[in-house]
């Protein structure tokens, strides 16, 4: 496409459900970068609130109908992919704005081949668009989709902006907060000179900076670069200014400096890599802020990770944030304490802390009980805690444990007192999500600056500590023996209750999977239900139970953003084996032996016995074999008789622990084991370019 031109998507595919947008760019030197945002416009042509002002702090926006899926090497550089599903977008939403930004000074001049594409559903490309003339602009509007008569269109723009990502967001209704000037290239990790305002928890990037037209202002997600301090100024594109007034005679003010817009770089994350230690020796430990080999009794434990938690939710207000948005609480002032003192009857009550958040000089309480080492909670415990929260008004009460919670699945049955006018909600926190939420910020999405990332990496040394006890879920349950042997003799029956709680913590071993590797990765990891939705998780449960007394195997599949398939998780109690499969479909155009040779050399560093199976059409099954027979000879893996391929099944397997805990031989650990050997030597394989 050219400048300006446009099209119906509806004319170029029948697939535009949902369409993928690549924003694309090459440098010489192979560090130019950028950043992509994309901003949801009413009809009036401005965002109807901060949400709608889509980027790498905020990369879902439209209720998940946009979202930002981060960067993918290429060939020439890297490209950003934007995946819009077009049929959720909101009704109020009439055009959607792709624009991309570069930071600390940077133009688009430094960069080549600045061109967007855009593909539908099934991956085939529809728009082909090259910028040209973005020389001497900061940020750049590479297109926008837009509603005329029903169906959505595009339309190629290709407009620069001197002022950067703040002139393109003032333009369309983003307020930018005007507190920052900037005389010079601000260092990486660190703070702009100025006194720091006085206040516990205090940090710059949580000063209210934006507000749409229409809402009330909101703690500020939006980057350091989209700051600046003369927001009338910094709306307008690159063109030149008006000539100015002639000045009254008399001595000439002193000139102030010039304002503009902050152009710090992105938020702070922490090497995935540890820098070169200095130590003489392995022997020597390194000092932590929070130490644990003194730790003894569970009392301690508690105690101490209580403490550890809740003092970093208070200093660390990205973290606090994340913990505590889905349970209601609203974005201000945290403080959080322990071992607090309530009145309950003739005994008073000590919860293990309370969270008090404060916002427009309201204030959300949630009382907290913490468990560590696979300590179960305590029904009358939390009881006491929701009686005195509705008693005194508090919000919530909220259970921090090693146990992962269950849909339609309490992990504590309580009584709640519907005469009462207040309501109290019952939440619960597994470590494993705790330890999610520290790792995604620390090592992908960044923090406010750099004491907050050191803060957060000491407390994940902490929690993954031996001796914390807040290792997540560890433990699968006291009927994990008895049915392993029933299914071993045959005498396990359907309908036995032992089968549904073994279901039960499976289903939990699964999620922190799913935790775990999402919190590395940086991507979403979840798992897949095929129960039809709407379906009872109780009744789910059972039928999964009944299929493991009759068949002897627990299965489960998880979604990994961005890799081909779903993996698939089998556990054959039988025979003691771990499989972890994916099915990789056959889209890529050729020959099915060319089809095949392209396997083979994308597996080259994949284990020999990865075993590979071709799926065909019908109802016939394929043929299949190891990578190290089919490494030498890849037409032994296309079907003899000349059936369709429809795509590849990868599978390894491993011998599954006894135990029924996390020990060198339980159960937990190996699927651990298995499932991050499958991601790290097959799936990964996948993802990356073939040689």
């Amino acid at each position: 496409m050219v400048k300006g031109a446009n099209v119906g998507l509806t004319t170029l595919s029948e697939d535009v459900g949902s369409v993928m947008v690549s924003l694309g760019w090459s440098s010489t030197t192979g560090e130019g970068d950028a950043d992509v945002s994309v901003l949801l416009l009413d009809g009036d042509g401005k965002v109807r609130s901060d949400v709608d002002f889509c980027f790498y702090n905020n990369p879902v926006a439209g209720n998940g109908s946009v979202q930002l899926l981060g960067k993918t090497p290429t060939a020439d550089g890297s490209e950003d992919r934007i995946s819009f599903d077009l049929d959720a977008v909101p009704q109020e939403i009439e055009k959607v704005v792709v624009a991309a930004s570069r930071y600390a000074g940077s133009r688009f001049g430094d960069l080549d081949d600045l061109r967007l594409t855009l593909a539908d559903s099934a991956g085939d490309g529809l728009v082909r668009f090259a910028v040209e003339g973005a020389d001497d602009v900061s940020a750049v509007i590479f297109g926008e989709l837009y509603r005329r008569s029903g169906e959505w269109k595009f339309r190629a723009v290709g407009q620069g902006y001197a002022s950067g990502l703040a002139g393109l967001a003032t333009d369309y209704g983003v307020d930018i907060d005007d507190d920052a000037e900037q005389d010079g290239p601000e260092q990486e990790g660190l703070e702009p000179d100025g006194p720091e305002p006085e206040g516990p928890g205090h940090d710059t990037s949580e000063r209210p900076a934006t507000t749409g037209r229409h809402g009330p202002e909101r703690p500020a997600r939006v980057p350091a670069q989209t700051r600046g301090s003369d927001p009338a100024g910094l709306a307008a594109p690159a063109a030149p200014r008006a000539a100015a007034e002639p000045e009254p005679a008399g001595p000439a003010p002193v000139p102030k400096p010039a304002r503009r817009p902050r152009t710090a770089k992105k938020k702070v994350t922490l090497p995935r890599t540890a820098k070169k230690s200095l130590a003489d020796n392995d022997t020597w430990r390194t000092a932590r802020l929070f130490p644990v080999p003194a730790l003894k009794s569970d009392r301690e434990r508690e105690t101490r990770a209580t403490s550890v938690v809740l003092s970093v939710m208070a200093q660390v207000p990205e973290f606090g944030r994340r913990l505590t948005a889905g349970f209601g609480a609203p974005a201000g002032r945290m403080e959080t304490f322990t071992e607090v003192t309530l009145p309950h009857g003739e005994s008073p009550r000590r919860p293990d802390g309370v969270v008090r958040v404060e916002r427009a000089g309201k204030l959300w309480t949630a009382l907290v009980e913490t468990k560590t080492n696979g300590n179960a909670l305590k029904p009358d415990q939390v009881q006491a805690y929701m009686d005195i929260a509705a008693r005194r008004g508090y919000e919530a009460v909220i259970t921090l444990s090693n146990d992962v919670a269950l849909e339609g699945s309490p992990l504590v049955d309580v009584t709640i007192d519907r005469r009462r006018k207040h309501k109290v909600a019952l939440w619960h926190l597994s470590w494993a999500e705790v330890v999610h939420q520290a790792q995604m910020l620390i090592r992908h999405e960044g923090v406010g600056n750099a004491a907050h990332a050191w803060l957060l990496q000491e407390l994940l040394q902490y929690l993954q500590h031996e001796n914390s006890g807040c290792h997540g879920f560890q433990n699968m349950g006291a009927a994990w023996v008895p049915v392993r042997r029933g299914i071993d003799d045959e005498t396990l029956c359907r309908g036995d209750a032992r089968a549904l709680e073994v279901i039960e913590n499976w289903e939990r071993l699964v999620r922190q999977v799913c935790l775990r590797l999402g919190g590395e990765l940086g991507q979403k990891v979840l798992p897949v239900q095929r129960a039809r939705r709407g379906s009872d998780p109780g009744a789910r449960r059972a039928e999964l139970a009944d299929h493991l007394c009759e068949q002897g195997r627990l299965s489960a599949e998880i979604r990994i953003e961005g890799t081909p398939g779903v993996l698939a998780i089998t556990a054959d109690l039988r025979t003691g084996k771990l499989r972890t499969s994916i099915e990789v479909p056959a889209a890529e155009p050729g020959y099915p032996l060319s089809r095949a040779k392209r396997l083979v050399r994308r597996l080259s560093e994949a284990p020999a016995d990865l075993h590979i199976e071709t799926l065909v059409g019908g109802e016939g099954a394929g043929p299949r074999g190891t990578l190290e027979r089919l490494r030498p000879e890849p037409a032994d893996i296309l079907p003899k008789d000349g059936a369709q391929i429809t795509g590849f099944r990868l599978s390894l397997f491993k011998g599954m622990g006894n135990g029924r805990g996390s020990a060198e031989t339980g159960f937990i650990r190996s699927v651990d084991e298995a499932v991050d050997r499958f991601h790290a030597q097959v799936v990964a394989r996948l993802e990356a370019p073939a040689p």
